[in-house]
């Protein structure tokens, strides 16, 4: 969208660097940033660093307020778009940092510091790097900054931070699959307390309580404003109804249904409660007044209504094995011979013989001839060799030669696909 001619653009710009770390900074020379642009801006100290536009715009006011910073104590200025030169500085230095970070943490184990380096962070030009650990209480890391300092020949920097903090850089992904809040949206760190998973009627497992980190996780203050909104209608006080059959305790309580239950001691069954009628039971007992008994009314399962889907569903109509069985049975069509149709077989009855001979392999031309010669010159069954041929009887001889020969060319067709052996007999 284009600009009002009249409007003058704001002049800071909010800058992304390694990990979560942000940075603002002056556009002295208006110039034309996008997000996600590599450029050269100054650094706390000499030479210059190269970082990733964020944020540009009006929305860098708003991310000021929030994070409580005046406009006017950003000092540090961008110098320009980063060249060809810049980046291959950058990359360079950037491939550094794994080898570097394993360098120094041996050491710190030489000298027997009680600190673990997670991070290392080199500066754009490759003159500074900052080394980021977590520690429990100070180290005097003096002579392990010497060293560092003899061995990798740049400035060196270390600055110890938590343990949200080293999550943060690092990254990774939590038990509920995605990727850690506090490495792509979470700016912030709150403390948490275990009071918050009490109020969220959590079980206080630390196994499952605590994140990558090692603390508390995050997310146990998301929904913690709700519960503590559900849970001004519950009464906190009440743990015990006392009646004339016995005490009930309370055994569970439902926070958004506003429904308390409670039990007889070596009762099976839980005894549901609104909250109202809790409270109404309990100014009786304030009184010294007991009820007879807690009525147990068996909860009423709504039917559930039948899911119409405004689609066909096919989920589960097609089997994952379908295409498997149609190849068996390919399989299984190739490897048996085809048989003859139901019309020869009643139109040539004296070929069963025939049949048989042709299923026995042939090596040479002159056996399948003699075969051929001698089904010709065999008398076909159903017909009396004593009756003299008359036309109408050679007709049918004729045909039935003639289905004769197609049966032949069809057997030796099957039988030269079974031998993969050409066929030279002729007929």
């Amino acid at each position: 969208m284009d600009l009002p001619s009249n409007y003058k653009p704001f002049d800071i710009v909010e800058v992304r660097f390694k990990g979560s770390r942000k940075d603002y900074y002056l556009n002295t020379d208006n110039i034309y940033l996008e997000m996600g642009e590599m450029i050269a801006v100054e650094p706390s100290t000499g030479g210059y660093d190269i970082g990733h536009v964020s944020l540009t715009g009006e929305l860098v006011r708003l991310q000021l307020k929030k994070n409580n910073v005046t406009p006017d104590s950003v000092i540090k200025k961008i110098y320009r778009k980063a060249n060809d030169a810049d980046v291959a500085k950058f990359n360079a230095a950037k491939e550094l940092e794994w080898e570097t970070m394993h360098r120094a943490r041996k050491l710190a184990l030489d000298l027997g510091l009680s600190m673990k380096i997670s991070d290392v962070d080199y500066q754009g030009d490759k003159t500074k790097a900052t080394f980021y650990y977590t520690a429990e209480g100070r180290v005097d890391f003096r002579e392990l900054i010497k060293r560092m300092a003899e061995a990798f020949r740049i400035r060196i920097e270390m600055r110890q931070i938590g343990m949200r903090q080293e999550a943060s850089r690092l990254g990774g992904i939590g038990s509920c699959g995605r990727e850690l809040c506090c490495s792509t949206w979470l700016t912030d760190f709150k403390t948490v307390s275990t009071s918050a998973a009490r109020y969220q009627n959590l079980s206080l497992n630390t196994l499952k309580l605590a994140g990558q980190c090692g603390k508390l996780k995050c997310c146990l203050n998301y929904e913690l404003d709700s519960y503590m909104d559900a849970l001004k209608d519950i009464p906190n006080d009440v743990n015990r109804i006392e009646t004339n059959s016995g005490v009930a305790y309370l055994q569970k309580t439902d926070i958004f249904k506003k429904t308390m239950w409670f039990s007889y001691p070596g009762a099976e069954n839980w005894i549901p409660l609104s909250i109202s009628k809790v409270k109404e039971l309990a100014e009786m007992n304030k009184g010294g007044v007991k009820p007879d008994a807690l009525d147990y009314v068996p909860q009423v399962v709504e039917s559930k209504k039948p899911i119409v889907f405004d689609y066909e569903n096919v989920v589960g109509q097609d089997s994952l094995t379908r295409l498997d069985d149609k190849n068996k049975r390919r399989k299984k069509k190739k490897s048996k011979p085809r048989q003859p149709s139901s019309s020869q077989k009643t139109e040539a009855n004296g070929t069963n013989e025939q049949s048989k001979l042709t299923k026995q392999p042939h090596t040479g031309q002159k056996k399948e001839n003699n075969s051929a010669a001698e089904v010709r010159n065999k008398p076909s069954q159903g017909r009396s060799n004593n009756k003299p041929t008359s036309p109408t009887n050679q007709g049918e001889d004729n045909a039935q030669k003639n289905e004769q020969r197609k049966k032949r060319r069809y057997n030796n067709r099957n039988r030269n696909k079974n031998n993969d052996k050409p066929n030279n007999s002729g007929e």
